[in-house]
Formats: C-alpha cells, sequence, structure tokens
C-alpha cells in the first residue's frame, strides 16, 4: 500500500454523474454541477477551459482534464464564446439564451447537445467526494490540470463512450469503476510530469528509504511507531530518517503519520457509529482520551464535537 493507493481508496467513486455534450462552433459548455472533483476530455474537437481567476488551459482531443471543484468552469471552442448549455448538479443540462433551438433536445441517455455529428463530443464524469482522505487528495492538486492523450494510457476516456449512452442494469457500478480507472491513471501520468509540482509524499516514494517508511506508515497506521523504530525497518539511522523524510515529505515521520491516523479518525467518525474508544485503537492510539487530545490538537475540537458537526 502505497500513499496514493490509500488517497484513491478513499476517493472512491460511488455515484458519478455522467455527460456527454455535442455541439457544433462557435460552442462553449458552462459547468456548474458543484462537484468537488471531474474529469473531462473532447472525444472530438479541442477547447480551451476557462475558469475565474486563472488562464485558460488548451485541451485537445483525447487529452484527459482534472477539474477540482466546486467552482464552474467553461469548455469552449474559444475562451471569448458565450456558453450555449449549463450543465447543473446531477446533470441537468440547461439551454442558455442564444443557443440554437436544437439544443434543447436531449440527444439520448445522459446526452444533450446538437446532432449526433457534431464537431464537438465532451465527455465528462464527477466525483461525490466525501470524507478527509478525499479532501487530503484533493489538496494535493491544482484547480486545472491536463494529460496529454499520448500519456494517458490507453485512451481511457475512449473505455466509456459507449458505457455512458446506454442504460442497462449495473450501469452505475460500470461507470463508477470506469470513473476510478480513468482518475488514477490520469493522476498517474500527471504527477510524473515535471511541471505538475506533485507533492512531496508523492515525489518521496521514489525513494529508497523515505519511500520504503511511507509504505510502512501507509500499511500499518495503527502500530506503534516510534521513529527508532521506523529507522530500523528502514535501515538507517533515526537523524538520517528525519532529515531525509523532513526534506522530501515536508514534515518529520510521526508528524506525518499523526496526521494521517487523525485524517483516518475522522472518516471513521463520519462514516460508522463505532465509539471514540473504538476508533481510537483502529487508528492507533491507546485510548479516547489519546485520540481526543491529538485530534484536539491538529483540528481543533474534540472527535465527538465533529461527529456531531459532520452529522449535522
Amino acid at each position: 500500500m502505497d500513499v496514493l493507493d490509500d488517497l484513491l481508496a478513499g476517493a472512491r467513486a460511488r455515484g458519478g454523474v455522467f455527460n456527454l455534450t455535442i455541439m457544433d462552433p462557435p460552442w462553449a459548455l458552462h459547468i456548474a454541477d458543484e462537484a468537488p472533483l471531474a474529469l473531462a476530455s473532447l472525444i472530438r474537437g479541442s477547447a480551451w477551459i476557462v475558469r475565474d481567476g486563472l488562464a485558460p488551459v488548451r485541451m485537445e482531443e483525447r487529452d484527459v482534464a482534472v477539474l477540482r471543484g466546486p467552482e464552474p468552469y467553461i469548455v469552449g471552442d474559444d475562451p471569448a464564446t458565450a456558453p450555449q448549455l449549463r450543465i447543473h448538479p446531477g446533470g441537468r443540462c440547461e439551454p442558455l439564451p442564444g443557443a440554437p433551438v436544437d439544443y434543447s433536445a436531449r440527444l439520448g441517455v445522459r446526452t444533450h447537445g446538437a446532432r449526433p455529428e457534431g464537431a464537438a463530443m465532451v465527455i465528462s464524469g464527477t466525483y461525490p467526494l466525501e470524507g478527509d482522505v478525499g479532501r487530503r487528495l484533493l489538496a494535493a492538486l491544482p484547480p486545472v490540470l491536463v494529460v496529454p492523450a499520448a500519456d494517458v494510457a490507453g485512451h481511457v476516456m475512449d473505455v466509456v463512450l459507449g458505457e455512458v449512452q446506454q442504460d442497462q442494469p449495473g450501469q452505475q457500478s460500470v461507470l463508477d469503476r470506469w470513473l476510478d480507472l480513468a482518475l488514477i491513471t490520469t493522476l498517474r501520468a500527471w504527477f510524473a510530469r515535471p511541471e505538475s509540482q506533485a507533492p512531496g509524499w508523492y515525489r518521496a516514494q521514489g525513494d529508497p528509504v523515505v519511500g520504503l517508511a511511507l509504505r510502512l506508515l501507509h500499511e500499518d497506521p495503527a502500530h506503534p511507531w516510534t521513529l527508532v523504530g521506523l529507522a530500523e525497518r528502514t535501515g538507517v539511522s533515526r537523524a538520517s530518517l528525519s532529515r531525509r523524510f523532513t526534506a522530501l515529505v515536508g514534515e518529520a515521520p510521526i508528524a506525518y503519520l499523526t496526521g494521517w491516523r487523525i485524517t483516518l479518525a475522522a472518516d471513521l467518525l463520519r462514516a460508522t457509529d463505532d465509539t471514540v474508544e473504538t476508533i481510537a485503537r483502529r487508528v492507533g492510539y491507546a485510548n479516547a482520551f489519546a485520540l481526543s487530545v491529538a485530534f484536539k490538537r491538529l483540528r481543533g475540537i474534540s472527535p465527538t464535537a465533529h461527529r456531531r458537526l459532520q452529522a449535522a
């Protein structure tokens, strides 16, 4: 188990919403679905992604974009083109003033826009992310990233084209699993690119010492790790491990472990009815009091208060 595995496991798609939009130039699509995370690709054509406060980002045919929400964005043939369609939460499509009359017609399952042979075909899927593990992944991403088609193995967006227009039993599960595959493939390709400014924990996984330490912490976060024990397992001195880990990851090993344990605990408090005592032991604390002290130090509130807040 590595860090990206853990974060992606916590961000697994459940009930993803998909849209296939077909348009003719001049065209633009305003996406205001409020999703925390989205993937998009152009099956036909090329486009610009426009978002407030950011320079427009170019996207060529078959490239894959990952967009961190929930702020809206525009995909269009030119940054200046006014949108003709708007996608709302749940995939609802609204024709905007000035749109051709036929843009109000639905072309099929999860499909909107103009004639089926339109010049531009945009496919998108959104993640209904919940929990602290998912937010930890989002924090590692820029607002918009685009990975060239050549770097995305197997043209992952092509696979779903036939599926998104079907309405068969189990279709949502098929689409969710595809969305997971697309996200994993795209993010792995993005983090490997020099311009990605990948987070320290990702870059550190290639280091023989720090990478091993990270894997050990993620494989068994409840283990009673100490700096001495972790140094012994990685085959270096305490000082060497601490210095190397901090330089690559951005924080000391035990501080990193504490943050990860609290993240796991926060999600368990939200998603389960387990007692604070049970959750404490699951994530590596001796008892509820020890977890409460660490949780309040990092989050500013107690585990019980966090649970009430999430429920509300």
